[in-house]
């Protein structure tokens, strides 16, 4: 039997594999055959020839067999102390791999406005959930004007803003386009009979802009942007606004029109669901002039995205196709152009870009 200092018994040129260390150290504490077979669920011949192999490997008799069972022999003793600490250091090596980042990690703060968000961000997270479960994403969901804020006091790493096409220190990129359309309780019938034929690929029908601003109306203030854009129109068209409500809450502003007092005008990303389409309920979209609401994508111009923020980027972009495309908002993707900046992230910008 050949044996190297200290007693220890000389490995061959075999390997010694982990499962058999397991098994070995099983039957040492169980101390018997049977019993660590029936443990490990391994047929006790099978386990008998393990352990010899292990013997034969190492060159060494690891117990003294008997009818009491199994006992270790000092090598079999040094072995055991030898195979617990390898293989508690196997244990740590596969979870320090294990716990080694997949991907890219980090938190990532979006900004964009509240409207868009209930529409945009469940996808969007629930992705990133599944495919990069070590970003943490932070969404700041208000104002339009705020959104803009948060970005160039850099609260936010990505913004969607709302019909900005340039901010100094910003990287602004197209992302997508929709209609504004008019919405309400038609009680009484008085607003049908104003309406023209179905918007393409919409199925909505349409109404002109004087129209709909002849309507008892529910309104935010002139902050927000909706209201500015309904503003511009009613300037341009040289007619006035039916205002019968003014308030600044969303809620409220539903509630109301929800319960027939007056009516709104709201982007395609906030139409009412399924079950407030159906008659009286009203959705026509607004033309003569056409109503439409941009956004960009809107990015530090000073700084590259690191790859947290870059994955965040292209899932908004992702997320906004999928939900054109499906149906589920009524807008127009405005190209490629909108995840440039995350593809870009880091690389030099060439001579006139």
């Amino acid at each position: 039997m050949s044996r190297t200092g200290a007693g220890r018994p000389a490995l061959q040129s075999s390997p010694v594999e982990l499962r058999t260390l397991r098994y070995f150290i099983a039957v040492l504490e169980a101390g018997s055959l049977s019993r660590a077979a029936s443990t490990l669920y391994v047929a006790q011949p099978a386990l008998t020839a393990q352990i010899r192999k292990l013997e034969d490997d190492l060159g060494a008799q690891l117990f003294e067999r008997s009818h009491a069972g199994m006992t270790p022999t000092p090598a079999g003793l040094q072995l055991y102390q030898d195979a617990r600490r390898l293989l508690s250091d196997a244990a740590a090596v596969r979870e320090r791999v294990r716990s080694l980042p997949q991907g890219p990690e980090g938190s990532v703060t979006v900004a964009l406005p509240f409207l868009l968000a209930s529409l945009l961000m469940g996808p969007v997270l629930a992705g990133l959930k599944a495919t990069h479960p070590r970003i943490r994403v932070f969404v700041l969901d208000d104002l339009s004007l705020m959104v803009r804020k948060a970005m160039l006091d850099r609260r936010a790493d990505i913004g969607i803003l709302v019909d900005t096409a340039q901010v100094d220190g910003l990287r602004c990129r197209p992302f997508a386009r929709e209609a504004m359309y008019f919405c309400g309780h038609d009680a009484d019938g008085r607003v049908a009979p104003l309406l023209q034929r179905a918007a393409p690929r919409s199925g909505h029908p349409r109404i002109a802009f004087a129209d709909a601003a002849a309507q008892p109306l529910v309104l935010q203030s002139r902050r927000f942007s909706i209201r500015q854009r309904v503003e511009d129109a009613a300037a341009g068209q040289d007619v006035v606004l039916n205002i019968a409500h003014e308030h600044d809450s969303a809620r409220v502003i539903r509630s109301l029109y929800a319960s027939g007092a007056g009516f709104t005008f709201t982007p395609a990303c906030a139409l009412p669901d399924a079950g407030h389409r159906a008659a009286p309920w009203l959705i026509a979209r607004v033309v003569q002039p056409e109503l439409q609401r941009s956004y960009s994508l809107a990015t530090a111009a000073d700084r590259p995205l690191d790859a947290a923020a870059d994955v965040v980027a292209q899932a908004l972009g992702d997320a906004a196709r999928m939900l054109i495309a499906s149906g589920r908002w009524e807008a127009e993707w405005l190209g490629e152009a909108a995840a440039a900046p995350a593809r870009r992230a880091g690389r030099p910008r060439r001579a006139g870009q």
